[in-house]
């Protein structure tokens, strides 16, 4: 009996990789008339999706992996042309699961994701409707960043079905395959500067920031500001291993390389997120020992960023903004920003620019994704609390921080539920760290729209609900 149903089974899936195939196909025919390029595309789809579906584990891991370099080609379109195909794969693969009487695996925080993204649809619904600062023609802008939002979702999905098919722990290890690329190309750029390529992203610079955004290392990514992000999550990860090797020589080494990459970066915001990083992790064991090394290391760090005179000058820039200078008020920074070449004074000119805006439309904002339309300058806000003002008004910025706080609630309560001093346990409190650290690049940064950072985020995110009992080892 049961031999019937799984030979059922398999003629079902056959059938249906077979319609798609055909599907395919009949896409790629299109599709030459159209754009060269897209043909090619589609004709590697065949073998992707037959590989995808009879290995499954390995095709997950390798599309994580491979998501870390995609950024470089952003002229190119390759991450949103991944992110689309990874979207259609992960939805069919769910359908086809359920179309054969087989389980989709999902957790309660997976759902909680769900309706959050259908109450962020609304702001997309209301905007041809008339009930937003913009209108229809910003329409395909808006569903552009909800469907970023919903990969986000989607990619959790995705590595909810491999579980009980693969450890936790080697999953996680698996990710770190996804540092060789960028890593190999941020030395290459730290010791050879001529490889250092243009800016590939669109409003993701600020205005005078982005003059001497050459002389930064940014890996395989658009800023250095998303790859040093990048970098503080594989941190974490990396002193998350560290407690649980043999060998720990070699993640000493990873930790050292990271950090050094981190630090020359030369993002000013990164220091903060990682002294609250610290000072996070060395709480829970706060002792004379943990405290030293604690400040041991931020001194390291900060002392690595003044070696060079890019980074001198970034420090001292900060002495000619009202944080330290009682003498500029944040009137006249605001007037200083035109000339200055100040990045921390034109922030201050930017969010003074949105928040006048964003009084027009004070509840429910000008629409999902359209900050950079608002300030008419072609730049991001450089500040998430502020992006979620002007995009969603009061109402849509409360479900944004309640999006975060639902997060930390939820490691927390994974935390109260496994035992203290195992792995499962150290990778939340990790993440919980990172978490904690993210409002406070938030201040500054546009961390919300680092795509390649979150795609890592919700799959690790996805891995801590799993049973990572002694079967798994």
């Amino acid at each position: 009996m049961w031999s019937h149903q799984s030979s059922n089974r398999s003629a079902r899936l056959s059938i249906i990789i077979g319609l798609a195939g055909i599907g395919v196909g009949v896409a790629t025919g299109f599709l030459i008339g159209i754009k060269p390029l897209y043909p090619i595309l589609a004709l590697c789809a065949i073998p992707i999706l037959f590989y995808f579906f009879t290995q499954f584990e390995q095709a997950v891991i390798g599309l994580l992996i491979l998501r870390s370099s995609l950024d470089a080609f952003s002229a190119l379109q390759l991450p949103a042309v991944f992110a689309i195909a990874l979207d259609a794969l992960t939805i069919l693969y769910v359908t086809v699961r359920l179309l054969v009487g087989q389980p989709v695996k999902v957790d309660k925080f997976w759902w909680f994701f769900i309706g959050w993204l259908i109450i962020q649809s609304l702001w997309v619904i209301l905007l041809p409707l008339g009930g937003l600062g913009l209108g229809t023609p910003f329409l395909s802008e808006a569903i552009r960043e909800w469907v970023r939002l919903l990969t986000w979702a989607l990619v959790y999905l995705l590595v909810m079905q491999l579980k009980d098919k693969i450890s936790p722990q080697k999953f996680v290890s698996g990710l770190f395959l996804s540092l060789i690329i960028p890593i190999t190309v941020a030395l290459m750029q730290l010791f050879v500067p001529s490889l250092l390529p243009p800016m590939l992203s669109i409003g993701g610079g600020d205005g005078f920031g982005a003059l001497a955004e050459g002389a930064r290392i940014r890996g395989t990514f658009g800023m250095a500001n998303t790859f040093v992000t990048f970098l503080l999550l594989f941190i974490g990860l990396t002193w998350w291993k560290l407690k649980w090797v043999q060998h720990r020589w070699r993640w000493l080494v990873l930790l050292g390389v990271l950090t050094f990459l981190f630090v020359s970066t030369k993002s000013l915001f990164s220091l903060m997120m990682l002294a609250v990083f610290v000072l996070v992790l060395i709480a829970p064991r706060l002792s004379l020992l943990n405290l030293i090394g604690g400040i041991l290391l931020f001194g390291i760090v900060i002392a690595l960023f003044a070696s060079s005179e890019f980074g001198q000058q970034r420090l001292a820039s900060i002495a000619n903004t009202p944080l330290l200078n009682p003498d500029i008020d944040i009137s006249r920074a605001i007037l200083l920003s035109e000339g200055d070449h100040n990045s921390f004074n034109w922030r201050l000119s930017q969010w003074n620019l949105l928040l006048n805006r964003w009084q027009e439309y004070p509840f429910l904002g000008y629409g999902l994704g359209l900050s950079i339309q608002v300030a008419g300058n072609g730049f991001l806000p450089h500040n998430d609390y502020i992006r979620a003002l002007i995009e969603g008004g009061i109402i849509g910025f409360v479900t944004y921080i309640g999006f975060f706080i639902a997060q930390a609630i939820r490691l927390i309560q994974l935390m109260y539920q496994i035992p203290r001093n195992n792995r499962q346990y150290e990778l939340c409190f990790i993440m919980l760290a990172i978490l904690v650290s993210l409002p406070i690049g938030m201040i500054t940064e546009n961390i919300w729209s680092h795509t390649t950072f979150f795609f890592y985020w919700w799959a690790l995110f996805a891995v801590l609900g799993w049973n990572w009992s002694e079967k798994y080892e």
